[in-house]
């Protein structure tokens, strides 16, 4: 039987490992977190369960279901805590793939490659937070690190707490925050009524097969109201202040294309802020494996990349939600597994693509939020490089290259490898050569080396002996 190897054990992942088994393939499935379901079903560890769940989580017992599922196959292997680090090109097959499993800051991880029959990459999205004066200081987070803590931890990020940015993920945020004793003084969404009503309003009855949305919008609306938020649209956080930490926040309307209105500005006092302006793929194993990407994976009817027996599913592929990475990914799994895909899957993911466009058209990023971002704000918290650092480096060098641009700044060198800053430093650095526009956009995104690593466990990588599975020289197998 072939073997299938899955990365990414959230909603996609999760459907393309079952969709694959059901055709007959061997799997494993590689999981960065210490148990599946990704960030969309991030919960407590087993040992600390409560009822409580099932109210944090849509989908909750279909979550339980495919987990019973994968957990008791013996012909699924799930390897959590393991973080793929880098993959190798062939030609006309699918890469070689290195990981390291064990805790991320532990010692001693184990090194594993993996020479799959078939590759399903479903490694997710990261979220997009705009920079603004003051979104370094403490108690400013991403919506998502909130939500983590709310659905993993039970914690809240503070006791007043501002939610702010664009898109719906915000108003699930909001609702795990007030379940965990947080007081919300406001959710406020960036894109304004007319943007809204493009994406949402044009040819409503188009969004019948997602009617399971509106019930979730039902329930946010009435946490809304039950709790007393305030919900504003064509508004955003446009500076944070503070001394120690953030304790209160400039709010502005924005025009239609998100510049802020002179003299709309007001401040309200929090301990925290929660800010989110949509996600965006995690593209680095799928550029290392030399798919085509364009903003997001490319992919076809079966969601094979460009590269041979590499497929690719969720949000990878596109913003979409839950329903979309799901469909993708039995689809891609029964592909994998030398299957056809699924009639059934190939419809939802039919409607939920319209939905994925819909919600791109409504609360997409305006490029007038350039405008709240003076030349002292902090772009690249990492290496501390500003916005006029970044502009000053386009107009004293005259170049256009990214490459160039962030060695000279150091803009994405950090840390993060510009995984929190790099699409805003490009989107400045675009702005700042004018219509020439940058040569080689989209490079934040390429990291060799997907994850970080110790320099011993990259030496270890030379020596075959080390990694136990891996193809020699001679094109047997070691370990």
């Amino acid at each position: 039987m072939p073997e299938v190897l899955v990365v990414g054990g959230g909603p996609a992942g999760m459907a393309a490992a079952l969709a694959a088994r059901r055709r007959g393939a061997r799997v494993v499935l590689v999981e960065s977190g210490d148990d599946v379901g990704g960030q969309y079903w991030r919960h407590l560890p087993a040992s600390r369960a409560t009822d409580a769940e099932r109210a944090l989580h849509h989908g909750w017992e279909r979550f339980r279901t495919m987990r019973v599922a994968l957990a008791n196959d013996p012909g699924i292997e799930i390897v959590s805590s393991a973080h793929v680090w880098s993959v190798d090109r062939r030609d006309d097959q699918p890469p070689l793939v290195h990981l390291l499993a064990g805790p991320p800051d532990g010692q001693g991880r184990a090194a594993r490659t993996f020479d799959p029959a078939a590759l399903v990459l479903a490694t997710g999205a990261q979220e997009r937070t705009l920079p603004f004066p003051g979104w370094e200081l403490p108690g400013v987070s991403t919506a998502g690190a909130a939500q983590a803590l709310a659905k993993g931890e039970r914690v809240a990020v503070g006791r007043r707490v501002l939610v702010a940015g664009s898109g719906p993920f915000l108003l699930p945020v909001m609702s795990s925050l007030v379940r965990t004793g947080a007081r919300v003084v406001g959710v406020l969404e960036a894109a304004g009524w007319s943007q809204l009503s493009r994406g949402w309003g044009a040819r409503p009855w188009r969004l019948v097969g997602t009617q399971a949305k509106g019930s979730e919008l039902a329930g946010y609306v009435r946490d809304l109201i039950s709790h007393r938020v305030p919900y504003r649209v064509g508004t955003a956080v446009v500076a944070a202040h503070g001394t120690d930490r953030v304790e209160a926040v400039t709010v502005a309307r924005l025009a239609p294309d998100w510049a802020p209105v002179p003299g709309t500005e007001t401040t309200i006092e929090v301990d925290a802020v929660c800010v989110s302006h949509g996600f965006v793929p995690r593209t680095e194993l799928a550029i290392a494996a030399g798919c085509v990407v364009d903003g997001v994976v490319v992919v076809d009817a079966h969601q094979r990349t460009s590269v041979p027996g590499v497929l690719a599913a969720g949000e990878l592929t596109g913003i979409g939600g839950v329903d979309l990475a799901l469909a993708e990914g039995e689809i891609a799994g029964a592909v994998a597994a030398g299957g056809a895909p699924p009639p059934g899957a190939v419809r939802t993911r039919a409607v939920f693509r319209e939905f994925a466009g819909r919600l791109a058209a409504a609360h997409g990023i305006r490029p007038g939020w350039q405008s709240w971002v003076d030349d002292t704000t902090t772009v690249c918290r990492c290496e501390d490089v500003t916005a006029g650092d970044l502009r000053s480096a386009v107009r004293l060098t005259g170049s256009r290259g990214v490459r160039s641009l962030k060695l000279t700044t150091r803009a994405g060198l950090g840390i993060c490898q510009g995984r929190t800053c790099g699409q805003a430093v490009e989107e400045i650095l675009a702005s700042a050569t004018g219509p020439a526009g940058l040569l080689d956009a989209g490079r934040t995104a390429n990291r060799p080396l997907a994850v970080p690593l110790r320099l011993g466990e990259l030496a270890a990588a030379a020596d075959p002996t080390q990694w136990p599975g891996r193809p020699d020289r001679r094109g047997g197998r070691t370990g």
